[in-house]
């Protein structure tokens, strides 16, 4: 079981006092220290970094109009987490259709006729900055299966959004946070039992979904090292237009994708993309040069890079594509391409790079 609530510090009691008095500055000192913590839970119920941002912001309104309210039955931590679960399934409620990754949405195609157009409306999952919100100190009780940056990785927050939305938040608040069914049962207003059932059917289902490895498990055994040396290789690859350079790094049946285009490739047809569309010669200036510039980042807890390219009106590389990538072994199993210029931000990319 997750240990109960730790007693608050007279100076915490002294903060929750004033905050309960109306005192603006009292309440952000006491829910600054949880914010990058709500916004991942947030974020893992969603999948999607604006919408976790409009559902994190929610919550904190309501939790400052319900202060008064809050009697300390529960820590504050706990109850700032029912307010944010219960948002959240607001918002899953009023969306109705959950989002999903390229390959869930309809079989692999050619890439003999290019990328294809972009689906108007918003369904795909979206990456997220886990260098900016996932806190390391975040607090997680001992029954937690998962770790922090497993947490956020683009498979598991993928296959999260198959569950339905109460099965969601029962398994992340248990198997992330470590919450005991209990402190669970009082957040979403159901029984022990009822919890209970509903992690073991969200278990089964995540199951089924899941890789048999995560993603920090293959990075622990590359090495920092040998991390750093792929990174390199990708980054220079790419920026010189090395096709044969990004094969050699792709495993066999590697994928790549473009949200929100609808379109993604498997084996050759990655190639063929990479050849014909990624690096032709619409990425070459009149002199031969290829303009394009990339900067290396994190999403996800993966390795990710800001692609940029050059702009002859603006005399400047601008934003292009944010690129998540997932390792299988020492191999690249899959390029996710977000063609989404307004994440750079969010990722402390910088929103032009020089010539």
């Amino acid at each position: 079981m997750s240990p109960g609530p730790v007693p608050p510090s007279a100076l915490e009691r002294r903060t929750l006092a004033a905050a309960q008095r109306g005192d603006e500055q009292a309440y952000q000192a006491l829910v600054d220290p949880l914010r990058r913590e709500l916004h991942a839970h947030c974020y893992r119920m969603l999948g999607s970094i604006h919408d976790a941002d409009d559902a994190h912001q929610d919550a904190l309104l309501r939790a400052w109009r319900s202060l008064a309210r809050f009697e300390g039955r529960s820590s504050l931590r706990s109850w700032l987490y029912r307010l944010h679960t219960n948002t959240c399934l607001d918002l899953i409620a009023r969306r109705k259709k959950h989002r999903v990754m390229p390959a869930e949405h309809g079989p692999a195609g050619s890439a003999v006729p290019g990328p294809g157009t972009p689906l108007a409306e918003t369904v795909w999952i979206e990456p997220y900055p886990d260098e900016r919100y996932v806190d390391e100190d975040a607090l997680a009780g001992p029954d937690a299966r998962y770790e922090q940056r497993e947490g956020v990785e683009l498979a598991f927050v993928a296959a999260l959004q198959h569950l339905p939305a109460r099965q969601r938040a029962v398994l992340i608040q248990c198997e992330v946070l470590g919450f005991s069914a209990k402190e669970v049962a009082a957040a979403i207003d159901t029984t022990v039992p009822a919890v209970n059932s509903a992690l073991q059917r969200a278990r089964a289902t995540l199951d089924d979904l899941l890789p048999e490895r995560t993603q920090q498990a293959t990075l622990r055994s590359l090495g920092d090292g040998e991390l750093q040396r792929m990174v390199g290789d990708y980054v220079t690859a790419w920026e010189r237009g090395d096709v044969d350079g990004i094969v050699r790094m792709l495993s066999d049946e590697a994928t790549l994708a473009m949200p929100p285009m609808p379109t993604w490739y498997r084996g050759e047809d990655v190639v063929i993309f990479l050849r014909d569309w990624a690096f032709s010669g619409r990425a070459y200036d009149a002199e031969g040069r290829r303009r394009v510039k990339v900067l290396p980042t994190r999403a996800n807890g993966q390795p990710a890079f800001g692609t940029y390219s050059w702009d002859v009106e603006r005399g400047a590389h601008l934003p292009t594509v944010l690129q998540v990538i997932t390792l299988d072994g020492d191999r690249i199993s899959e390029i996710m391409g977000f063609v989404s210029p307004g994440l750079f931000p969010s990722f402390g990319l910088p929103a032009e790079l020089p010539a």
